[in-house]
């Protein structure tokens, strides 16, 4: 392929992500229903002050447990393939 053709498209692919991006609508979020539900219940059911945790913590609980999950199972997967050997210690063949 040759650079000219490379550099167009290139330009065209991040031209088109630069558009998309421009076009999302940022700080004024549709208001749900939920919203308004947790904003009036969240600090009587929860009995905290902070909104944002008690719906982290209590209301999504199990989900932020499983997102925890996965987030250290990544970490201990990469760094047990980038863990140095010892001397004397040699990988398992299986």
């Amino acid at each position: 392929m040759r650079p000219a053709l490379f550099s167009a498209i290139l330009l065209v692919l991040f031209g088109s992500l630069l558009y998309m991006a421009t076009g999302l609508h940022f700080g004024h979020p549709a208001a749900t229903e939920m919203d308004d539900y947790f904003i009036q219940n969240g600090q009587e059911q929860t009995a905290t002050n902070n909104i944002v945790t008690s719906i982290v913590f209590d209301f999504r609980g199990f989900d932020t447990l499983g997102e925890a999950t996965v987030l250290f199972t990544a970490v201990l997967g990469v760094g047990m393939m980038f863990r140095k050997l010892h001397s004397g210690e040699e990988y398992a063949n299986d």
